[in-house]
């Protein structure tokens, strides 16, 4: 029986439908829409989120101040949909670096072999040894704080992550009849890489790209939490729940709601991921070989 070629708009239909269908993916899609709505009004809450309003310091929600105030009467919501600028530029900075250098290397130590495999593996190795956020700390100490240089030690940290995943893909990959075909043809490495290997990993490194993004959020806070990322007077979720650790007794709402955006957030792209590794697995048996 002759195999059904899918084009790429059908191959990619049911994937859509099944992450559509999806619970997880129905709660976790408002929540980033959400994200993505606070971080776009970032520039129309700087002076809100910078007022003062003596009368009111350490305040719990009411009318005027839906999350209440901080130490120095600033409102806590303004300061929360501010710091989701944060947030967005750590889920696209850092682990869109991360991937584009792990691709890059994960192909070539995977197709490649050898001396350059046994070169970056071991470079790889070295930094994964570490925890991620006491390599973190060791990178931003070296840099000085600023959330810059957190963006930059996230996205090295996270580098041979995305690294190995894609080694491993690729060595699996490589021994499949398509690319030895293509080999034997003469098609240059480079290309091999790029139209029959890359497309290949698309999926993958779209679910772990999904879960990086909750792990450099957590470090970023983390961070943040210590005094190492954004500095005053920027808001930073982790830096309001550090600010308001001193002040508990008298405003619980200082590091709650700060919290539970990071809980939230985090979840949010945790529970994506998992929907697209479904939605991705179940539809994989359908796909054929480039041609």
């Amino acid at each position: 029986m002759a195999t059904k070629t899918l084009t790429p708009a059908a191959a990619r239909r049911p994937v859509l439908d099944r992450l559509r269908r999806d619970r997880r993916a129905q709660l976790a899609l408002p929540i980033l829409l959400l994200l993505a709505m606070a971080a776009a009004a970032r520039p129309f809450m700087t002076e809100r989120m910078r007022a003062t309003d003596t009368d009111n310091l350490l305040a719990g929600p009411s009318a005027q101040h839906l999350l209440g105030t901080d130490e120095l009467g600033r409102d806590v919501l303004a300061r929360i949909v501010a710091g989701a600028l944060v947030t967005t530029e750590v889920a696209t900075v850092t682990v869109g670096a991360a991937l584009v250098a792990g691709t890059v290397l994960g192909l070539l130590a995977g197709y490649r072999g050898g001396w350059l495999d046994s070169l970056i593996m071991r470079m790889s190795d070295g930094l994964l040894a570490f925890p991620l956020l006491v390599l973190a700390l060791t990178v931003v100490a070296a840099l000085g704080p600023g959330l810059r240089n957190a963006l930059i030690a996230i996205a090295v940290v996270t580098t041979p992550r995305f690294a190995r995943v894609v080694r491993g893909e690729v060595l699996s990959l490589r021994t499949r009849e398509w690319v030895s075909a293509a080999r034997i043809v003469g098609v240059k490495q480079s290309a091999i890489m790029r139209r029959h290997l890359l497309p290949h990993l698309a999926g993958t490194l779209l679910v772990f790209a999904a879960l990086q993004v909750s792990t450099a959020i957590m470090a970023e806070a983390a961070l943040s939490f210590l005094g190492l990322s954004v500095q005053p007077p920027q808001p930073s979720w982790g830096a309001m729940v550090a600010s308001g650790t001193d002040h508990l007794s008298a405003s619980w709402s200082l590091s709650v709601f700060p919290g539970l955006a990071i809980l939230l957030t985090v979840a949010a792209f945790n529970m994506l991921a998992d929907a697209l590794r479904d939605a991705l697995d179940a539809h994989r048996p359908q796909l054929t070989p480039p041609r």
